[in-house]
């Protein structure tokens, strides 16, 4: 049993990745209902949570259903990363998870995210210090390191365990690679082969469909399988690698009628969540997603991102469902 302090997790959790503009309320709510273990808010500047700002302070809004849930923040300086930590503690989250790893450059560029892995000093110290600050479990999400050069991960585990850290997800990739190439989980299996390492470690990067999830499985040993890009338009990748890892057998695709009808959740939920102006044009990054290789769908969704009126919008989803079956 995978445990978080005293959160279970199951014999082997599939996690949802902090996902910037998209891990919110709503899409948890959809991979909640097909099977995520554990959520993560979308990662949470510590500087807007410090000064009340409106986006920052909503992102840490979560729901009974979707627990276990971590808040994940991200910050380069320690006043405000333990006054935010006070915060979070506030808002009652299963974990408070810092985020060393985002190489986005706005927020490398406020050393920041990845931009500590330049700094693994600092890194375990900004650790250390908010482990001592909270009693909520606190956990780490970072990359391999900053580039090539700097592939610290193993002394970092090592350290971030020493200093109370209870557990680190890993994505197999540097900085300097950003999203591109292929992930590299040979250290982390590396990892989970130290004997040093007590902690549960969670992989992530291309996990993209059940047979890759049972492969890296088994292959590198880790505690569970953090899921991110794959889940986008498609939450029904949770139950199928769990249906994938009990019987073997690759689960039928979501039907359309499936696809439309998370997408009409998807679009209800944002629009209670963020107000309806705010829910419509948000939800139109979404569309091509949940609706990617269907053939003809272009005008169909240009019709999606075009249309302010929410009644219209779900009567032009519910068109899906007739030209396809």
């Amino acid at each position: 049993m995978v445990k978080i302090g005293q959160t279970e997790l199951g014999e082997f959790p599939l996690l949802l990745a902090p996902m910037e503009d998209v891990s919110d309320p709503p899409f948890r709510a959809l991979c909640k209902e097909q099977g995520a273990d554990m959520m993560y808010t979308e990662f949470i500047s510590v500087e807007g949570l410090i000064r009340d700002a409106k986006k920052s302070v909503m992102k840490m809004d979560i729901y009974d259903a979707e627990r276990p849930i971590g808040i994940q923040i991200f910050g380069a300086v320690l006043e405000s990363m333990l006054h935010a930590a006070e915060i979070v503690e506030d808002a009652k989250p299963e974990v408070l998870d810092i985020n060393f790893g985002c190489p986005v450059k706005k927020v490398v560029n406020k050393g920041a995210g990845a931009a500590i892995l330049k700094d693994i000093d600092k890194m375990v110290s900004l650790s250390k210090a908010i482990v001592d600050r909270t009693s909520l479990p606190v956990t780490v999400k970072t990359r391999l390191g900053w580039d090539d050069n700097s592939k610290y991960i193993q002394e970092v585990v090592e350290r971030l365990q020493d200093v109370g850290v209870q557990a680190v997800s890993i994505h197999g990739r540097t900085r300097s690679q950003m999203y591109k190439g292929e992930a590299d989980w040979s250290l982390i299996g590396e990892i989970k082969n130290n004997p040093r390492v007590k902690i549960p470690i969670f992989g992530n990067g291309d996990i993209n469909s059940p047979e890759k999830a049972k492969l890296y499985k088994e292959k590198y040993k880790v505690d569970g399988i953090m899921i991110g890009r794959a889940a986008i338009g498609n939450p029904w990748i949770f139950r199928e690698i769990k249906h994938y890892f009990k019987t073997g057998e690759i689960l039928a695709p979501p039907t359309v009628e499936e696809r439309v009808a998370a997408a009409i959740q998807h679009l209800s939920h944002s629009m209670e969540w963020k107000g309806e102006r705010l829910g419509v044009l948000e939800m139109r990054r979404h569309y091509t997603n949940y609706f990617r290789g269907f053939r003809n769908i272009k005008p169909v969704r240009m019709q999606l991102v075009k249309e302010d009126d929410p009644k219209n919008l779900i009567e032009i989803l519910n068109g899906i469902t007739r030209m396809y079956t």
